[in-house]
């Protein structure tokens, strides 16, 4: 079964960076598809300069797009209050952290400055923005979600972090893992690894689920245009596990098409 059609049950979500790449795809296959959730908040640093995006809202109306620079605290406290505002009682079900970028680097070229830049926008910023909509996720985790479920989903409350098997430790081994010694972006997605276990222990007692997802080598700006997958496969194959996560799959690392990842 397509675990997508659970997000029909999905009361509201929202998803970080969606202006351009895999957070663009999300927003557009879950408005476009049969099982639309009730509330699509998309947020992007300016929304004025997100055409496809403005695009999308102007034919779907459960889209709401809403200004957050993933960089500044004060934008994740207002971005906050606005999905308050949105959600109401209700809270938020669905919290995806997809906003990162890579910075390239390998040992004779990586810096201090470019660690840190890698690290703040792909480790620190999803831990800083569900630590600021936990009040939200909260709500929506009492209410036990659209269908009054009281079983960790999608429809009570989660946290999915969009993170990279270039994050596995165990994997960057080898011939291929020298190919891609990129410093930056393999160490913070690692580190999010790390936030998402620790945030997975965290949430547990409230019942809001969270786990990482790796969505494969997609043709992205980031990805390239060599990468094997298109972002309309992608993110297709992610929805259906993300739809269909349950209990079993808090504090797990997964392929986009649900396989254990190793740490």
């Amino acid at each position: 079964m397509n675990g997508a059609v659970n997000f029909k049950k999905c009361g509201s979500l929202l998803v970080t960076g969606a202006s351009r790449g895999l957070g663009l795809q999300m927003v557009a296959s879950l408005a476009g598809g049969a099982f639309s959730p009730g509330k699509i908040i998309a947020t992007t640093r300016n929304p004025a300069n997100a055409q496809k995006l403005q695009e999308l809202a102007a034919k779907h109306p459960n889209i709401h797009i809403l200004p957050l620079d993933v960089l500044s605290q004060e934008s994740i406290e207002k971005c906050a209050e606005d999905v308050g505002r949105l959600v109401q009682d209700q809270g938020l079900n669905c919290l995806i952290n997809n906003a990162g970028i890579n910075v390239l680097a390998d040992f004779n070229t990586v810096t201090v400055e470019k660690m840190m830049e890698n690290f703040h926008t792909n480790a620190v910023a999803p831990l800083m923005i569900t630590k600021a909509f936990l009040p939200l996720l909260k709500k929506a985790a009492s209410t036990g979600g659209a269908g009054g479920s009281r079983s960790m989903s999608i429809q009570r409350a989660a946290v999915i972090n969009m993170s990279s098997q270039l994050g596995s430790v165990e994997l960057n081994w080898g011939e291929e893992a020298k190919a891609m010694s990129w410093y930056p972006y393999r160490t913070s997605k690692c580190a999010l690894n790390m936030v998402s276990r620790c945030l997975a222990l965290d949430l547990e007692p409230a019942g809001i689920l969270c786990m990482a997802i790796h969505p494969g080598w997609v043709a992205t700006d980031m990805g390239g245009p060599q990468a094997p997958l298109s972002p309309e496969e992608s993110v297709s194959a992610m929805l259906s596990v993300i739809g269909g996560l349950t209990a079993k799959d808090h504090g797990s690392f997964l392929g986009m098409t649900g396989e254990v990842l190793p740490w």
